[in-house]
């Protein structure tokens, strides 16, 4: 089994921890958009989060990550359920290469070679449902996938029709993706499909770049051992993970709350109502990550940024950048 760099080792990078911590808390949300500089820990954070997420109940032998009690049609045939059980949350990687027939599945070929059946083999988004899939450089994944993805994300579901098979299967997951803005943009579209946009950049104070030296090369020269000594801190974030989940439905949030939330997003000219949407899901679930019972103004401040960044209307004459534009709307609108 592969060791990956524990998430509690990260140095630095608050916002993207929080942006993932909280997709974590509540899988509502529509996701992480994580941009920034080349080696700035981004796909080392998504790799560290798995081992943060609760085990999930499932249906043993299901390949589509099945609930207990709500089977999929498409297991027919498909798997081999043995009862029931518990699995890691999938963390799924897509590569930029990977085929359409990869991503959303395909013909059995050793079936219909060998017995002369026509069968499904599912893909990526199969085993991903229920869990997270991860793209690395998302701003340059092909055109047709994007438009795939939008339409998974949009229904929840992965319709496949080819080879004489007809199959629906359900697929909900956590939309991650990393890039740098450098080498390309993002489409509109599926950037808006993202419920939290951060930013990271290269440490630049002296004593976290060689904090972060000194915990790479420690972890290189000995990753079980390194992971060992943080096991302890990881197991701490993972149980708090676990009990937002459980008190994320009972979090309230005041109608003034709401209100604030509201005249935020107009007051930056956010597109739609997703902003809005994403402000009101994401303070509820910083509110249970940190065991409070209510949303305050001051969840808004903290999530404001990363709910709206990447939402706001810019016109060609307008240089002022969004995180900023935000800031000087909630010194108007919000109680400091």
């Amino acid at each position: 089994m592969r060791v990956v760099f524990p998430f509690s080792a990260i140095v630095g990078q608050s916002d993207m921890k929080l942006a993932l911590l909280l997709a974590a808390v509540d899988r509502t949300l529509g996701g992480v958009m994580v941009f920034g500089d080349r080696g700035s820990g981004k796909t080392t954070a998504v790799r560290g989060l798995a081992a943060l997420l609760p085990t999930l109940p499932v249906i043993a032998g299901c390949r589509f990550n099945c609930e207990p009690d709500a089977p999929s049609e498409a297991c027919e045939g498909v798997c081999h359920h043995t009862g029931t059980g518990t699995t890691p949350a999938p963390v799924v990687d897509l590569p930029l290469g990977a085929t359409e027939d990869r991503v959303v599945g395909a013909l059995d070929l050793e079936r219909a070679l060998t017995l002369g059946e026509k069968a499904f083999e599912p893909g990526l988004l199969a085993r991903a449902n229920r869990g997270f899939l991860y793209i690395d450089e998302v701003n340059l994944l092909e055109d047709h996938l994007v438009d795939l993805l939008l339409d998974v994300a949009q229904s929840g579901e992965n319709v496949v029709e080819r080879e004489g098979l007809s199959v629906r299967h359900p697929a909900r997951f956590v939309l991650v993706g990393s890039g740098n803005p450098e080498e390309g943009e993002l489409r509109p579209q599926l950037l808006d499909r993202f419920g939290l946009s951060v930013e990271v950049r290269t440490p630049d104070t002296l004593a976290d770049r060689v904090e972060v030296v000194k915990r790479r090369d420690a972890f290189d020269r000995d990753p079980a051992g390194f992971a060992k000594a943080w096991k302890a801190r990881d197991a701490a974030v993972q149980k708090q993970v676990a009990a937002a989940q459980a008190l994320l439905a009972d979090i309230a949030v005041p109608d003034p709350v709401l209100e604030a939330g509201s005249r935020l997003c107009m007051a930056v000219g956010a597109d739609g109502l997703r902003g809005e949407l994403t402000l009101l899901r994401a303070s509820r679930a910083l509110a249970a990550l940190e065991r409070r019972n209510e949303v305050t103004e001051a969840d808004l401040r903290r999530i404001a940024p990363m709910a709206l960044r990447h939402r706001l209307r810019r016109g060609p004459l307008d240089e002022q950048a969004s995180t900023t534009r935000i800031e000087r709307a909630m010194d108007e609108l919000l109680a400091a």
